[in-house]
């Protein structure tokens, strides 16, 4: 295209920001006019990054919305939740397109987000304006639209493995039971004990236990597609790996199917959708097989003997679960094929 869409990212010297800038350095429709950081703005990204040495050594900005307004075409917000309340307002107001990767707008009962964020919630009006952009589920709806609010990674990975049984009546939605398992790149590249190596390797626990903050999220999502309301129970636990999401889900079946038949089903759901991939019966995906990649990789063990099924969903959880999925949310809202500027094979071994 002759004129690219300029973008900037705020949050560009975290996980997810700088997932974004590899991936839209090699996108052909964007052009990254700026790189923001409020902590280290003055400096140069490869100066905390240097990976990114002669790649990109683009001076870290500021925020300053104005200069955004006058500057660029659209923003992406890779900010910890409780800052885009405060900025993406500004933003949209200045008349800019944004993809917000917090957890900010994706509640849309305020009062929930701020019992589950622990952070007074934005306006309604702003909740109501952000479209929840799952891609392979409201595609349609983030069409031409200004504002998206990204998924969680554990929900992205959780409502792929779920959502074609749900709304095939395969399932129980009443039984489901989530064991999610996250790398330690999904807490951000801030230290704490949580991250510590002496504290992760070697080790595997569970936190947040019925308490993590995309439960409503993963609820919000499934009631909408069940059109009824639906609870889950949902346990996060922290692997000592880098990157990568498997959702663990058990449900009671509806009736007496085969692994084919929600293999059949799945096919169906995501047929054209060039990131979900579908896994043969007697095979199930492992994190290493979507590494540094935009694919959902999905698998099945249907049990007669229990009449339960357990489903395998597998994302990388800073790439599908942050930065490859709002550049493929990008692509939809701007009318491009959705796969522009993602189709780089996963990394492996």
């Amino acid at each position: 295209m002759k004129d690219k869409l300029k973008v900037a990212i705020v949050g560009s010297t975290g996980y997810g920001g700088v997932e974004l800038i590899r991936f839209l350095q090699h996108h052909p429709n964007v052009e990254i006019t700026s790189v923001i950081s409020s902590s280290t703005s003055g400096v140069s990204i490869a100066e905390g990054f240097p990976h990114l040495n002669t790649i990109m050594e683009q001076t870290l900005d500021g925020i300053d919305v104005a200069q955004m307004a006058a500057n660029v075409d659209l923003v992406f917000t890779a900010t910890p939740s409780g800052v885009s309340t405060q900025l993406v307002p500004q933003l949209i107001d200045a008349g800019l397109k944004v993809i917000d990767l917090s957890g900010d707008f994706r509640l849309k009962d305020g009062a929930e987000y701020e019992t589950w964020y622990k952070h007074a919630p934005a306006e309604n009006r702003y909740l109501e304006q952000a479209v929840y952009g799952l891609s392979e589920v409201y595609g349609e709806k983030v069409q031409g639209v200004d504002f998206i609010s990204n998924p969680g990674c554990y929900p992205t990975a959780t409502l792929l493995g779920l959502i074609p049984a749900i709304a095939a009546g395969m399932i129980d939605p009443a039984s489901i039971i989530i064991d999610a398992k996250s790398g330690v790149s999904g807490a951000g590249r801030g230290t704490s004990l949580t991250s510590h190596y002496a504290e992760i390797n070697e080790n595997f626990k569970a936190y947040k236990v019925n308490k993590h903050q995309h439960i409503p999220e993963i609820e919000q999502v499934l009631t909408d597609i069940a059109g009824h309301k639906v609870t889950v129970t949902f346990t996060t636990q922290l692997v000592p790996m880098t990157r990568g999401i498997m959702s663990t889900i058990y449900a009671s079946l509806n009736g007496n199917y085969t692994d084919q038949d929600f293999i059949d089903a799945y096919n169906q759901y995501y047929e054209g959708k060039p990131f979900v991939r579908i896994r043969q019966a007697g095979s199930w995906p492992a994190t290493k097989e979507v590494f540094a990649s935009n694919y959902c990789d999905i698998g099945f063990s249907a049990d007669s003997r229990t009449g339960r099924v357990t489903i395998f969903a597998v994302i990388d959880n800073v790439v599908k679960g942050a930065a490859g999925q709002a550049i493929q949310n990008l692509n939809l809202m701007m009318g491009w094929d959705e796969a522009t500027g993602l189709q780089f094979s996963p990394v492996y071994p």
